[in-house]
């Protein structure tokens, strides 16, 4: 079962992926990253998509009736969003405790596969061992 680094690295693999990091969503900071990353500084991004992440989060939690249980599935899978050049991917790690994390893919839109990448880093997230 890879750890942080090993499944940011496989991330880094898929085609078209600039960057990628993890993210705690509630301190908004970057748990590891590698590659670049968008406007040239991790910790901002980190703390920017955290806000973002944190919001679909708690508003994913609210639509299913309540905060999630520690041991569930999170309300929400991932969140995608573009820009005229890349793809942003935001996937929810689930863990046995309360997950407040997810893996941020930063992609190219021209030379990556956004449905691979979805797949990849779902199976990613599965298999992240934290801690």
């Amino acid at each position: 079962m890879p750890g942080i680094d090993e499944s940011l690295l496989e991330a880094m693999r898929l085609p078209g992926a600039r960057g990628a990091s993890l993210v705690d969503w509630i301190s908004g900071l970057a748990l590891g990253a590698v590659g670049e990353a968008p406007g040239g500084d991790w910790e901002a991004t980190a703390a920017e998509t955290a806000e973002l992440g944190r919001h679909v989060a708690e508003s994913g939690s609210l639509a299913a009736g309540g905060a999630a249980d520690p041991g569930k599935e999170p309300p929400v899978e991932d969140m995608i969003a573009t820009t005229a050049d890349a793809y942003h991917l935001l996937r929810f790690v689930s863990t046995p405790f309360d997950s407040t994390v997810f893996l941020h893919l930063w992609l190219d839109r021209h030379d990556g596969n956004l449905a691979l990448a979805r797949i990849r880093l779902a199976e990613m997230a599965d298999r992240l061992v934290l801690g």
